[in-house]
């Protein structure tokens, strides 16, 4: 446990990759905290030190951020499962609080929403490509990536090499890349080379021909069932071709039999399709760059009336399982993945969970269950019912800019809400911002409800009214201090905001308004005034 004299030995070294320290006299975002957590576990763990100044001679000036850390602890650990811990010193000069930050994983980078970091100078900045691979390359080796030998460019088909070029040129806007000759493309994708052609060419670009004599255990299955009876499939194809070949036909097999799911929204007919195309391409480009080819068995794709099974050999890599797959990436065929991430086809090389997860909670449907797992095969089921039809309505009628830059966190926190759970593990910060959106609204309890909007369409507007007839009171005295920030109100004067309440109805709900630090007050007795917001020295 640290202590007084191990923070003056900390204050004495030099700041860089292991210690960060931060003055955050008052408040320090939680997201900037967990970006730096991020950056320090990259570069091998360390310590992030509030309420110190981060500049020589440094010295303590104390802090108030965070005043519940248990609970920041938690939500950190939540954010990135790394096992954060946290240590408070109670210095002469001030509170200190020190969390901190154990290593990365062997061969996994650390990232929040998207963004691999490290430190430089006093910023943060994105990890190189470089180092992305070296971090990969210590998970073990990338089949992939091996020279696959006898292999040569002309068992490649063109129409798949040029397909990829096509989809390169659309996410770079780089004409240039038209002019490349095939044998140059390839090198600069990293999958050919002097040495020779590597297995992820075969696997991407291979000819029918070229695939089945290399490696024809690389087979794509298709099959459409119309129930979970025993026996042959209703359709059935077989894929032993490069990638690039059969992407599309994938998506047009599946897209066949996708019934769609009518409601009214007034005058109006809307309609969801049982299977996202986004969704289900995401867990086609899951399954082609996480499984193990080195094992003999196929990747199959079973479509049902209602759902699809995805199974792809290999099991999860070390450090993924289903509990924390939404965190966590890893894919074992990391060449595969760095070309996916180039042409546009996946935002993160190889991890796009967390986008099949809010395609899935945008149409109220059951998020991607990955339970029927184990040691050799990943299995996941993609469920097409729409459960809760007022929530789809709710979403679209949010505008686009709106719910765009949403994190999983905040979508799985929208799914709780529409099914009226507690509430959910989402940091404050991030409830904070759902409200500031009009996504969510206080209710009473300290818990948040989704809009009237939605409870409009659920036919339910007396639960809505109940659950905020408190939270209402509550927000008009909170609009009235407001108004009165600098000089503050008495209880007499709040009294006429809300007539109709009793003196001690009155006191409860300022007093709530304190605990939640919406509003704190200053004097005693008859000469006590209240103000908005906590008091200053805890903002």
């Amino acid at each position: 446990m640290a202590d007084t004299s191990k923070l003056e030995q900390w204050m004495q070294e030099t700041e860089g990759e292991n210690l960060e320290f931060k003055t955050a006299r008052t408040r320090y975002g939680l997201d900037e905290l967990t970006e730096y957590c991020v950056a320090l576990a990259n570069e091998g763990g360390g310590k992030i030190i509030l309420g110190v100044s981060d500049r020589r001679p440094r010295e303590v000036v104390g802090s108030t951020a965070f005043p519940q850390p248990e609970q920041t602890r938690s939500q950190l650990n939540q954010r990135l499962d790394l096992g954060i811990r946290f240590d408070i010193i109670n210095h002469p000069a001030g509170r200190v609080l020190v969390f901190h930050v154990p290593s990365r994983p062997v061969g996994i980078p650390m990232q929040f929403r998207g963004k691999f970091l490290v430190r430089k100078d006093e910023s943060l900045v994105g990890m190189s490509g470089e180092r992305l691979r070296e971090i990969y390359a210590e998970a073990g080796h990338d089949f992939s990536a091996d020279i696959c030998p006898q292999l040569k460019i002309e068992d490649l088909s063109k129409q798949a090499i040029e397909d990829f070029r096509t989809r390169w040129m659309l996410k770079t806007s780089n004409q240039q890349l038209a002019s490349l000759s095939l044998d140059q493309l390839l090198r600069d994708i990293e999958v050919a080379s002097d040495d020779g052609v590597t297995f992820a060419a075969l696997i991407l670009f291979g000819t029918r021909e070229a695939v089945r004599k290399h490696l024809a255990r690389a087979e794509v299955v298709f099959e459409y069932r119309s129930s979970n009876a025993a026996g042959a499939a209703n359709q059935r194809e077989e894929f032993t071709e490069g990638f690039f070949l059969y992407f599309d036909r994938l998506w047009e097999l599946v897209n066949l039999r996708n019934d769609k799911q009518h409601y009214e929204d007034g005058p109006f007919i809307l309609e969801v399709k049982t299977f996202q195309e986004r969704a289900v391409r995401e867990a086609i480009l899951n399954a082609v760059s996480h499984r193990n080819y080195q094992l003999g068995s196929n990747v199959f794709i079973r479509q049902y009336p209602e759902h699809i099974e995805l199974d792809s050999p290999g099991g999860f890599v070390p450090e993924i399982n289903p509990a924390n797959i939404l965190v966590r990436q890893s894919p074992r065929n990391r060449r595969i993945a760095e070309v996916f991430g180039k042409c546009g086809l996946v935002e993160r090389a190889g991890q796009g969970v967390d986008l099949m997860y809010q395609l899935a909670i945008r149409d109220s449907k059951r998020t991607p269950d990955y339970s029927g797992s184990d040691a050799y095969t990943v299995s996941v089921v993609m469920a097409g019912q729409v459960l809760n039809r007022a929530f789809v309505r709710f979403i679209l009628k949010c505008k686009r800019e709106v719910l765009e830059p949403l994190s999983t966190e905040q979508w799985l926190a929208l799914e709780a809400f529409s099914l009226e759970k507690e509430r959910p593990s989402c940091s404050q910060e991030a409830l904070e911002r759902l409200r500031e959106l009009r996504l969510i609204e206080r209710a009473s309890g300290g818990r948040f409800i989704l809009p009237r909007l939605y409870y409009e369409f659920t036919d339910r507007i007396q639960v809505y009214d109940r659950l905020r007839e408190r939270e209402l009171k509550k927000e008009r005295l909170e609009n009235e201090l407001t108004k009165y920030r600098i000089d503050g109100l008495h209880m007499s004067e709040l009294q006429k905001v809300l007539a109709r309440e009793e003196r001690k109805t009155l006191r409860r709900l300022l007093k709530e308004l304190e605990a939640e630090g919406r509003a704190h007050s200053q004097g005693e007795n008859r000469w006590t005034k209240y103000f908005p917001g906590p008091p200053e020295d805890m903002e």
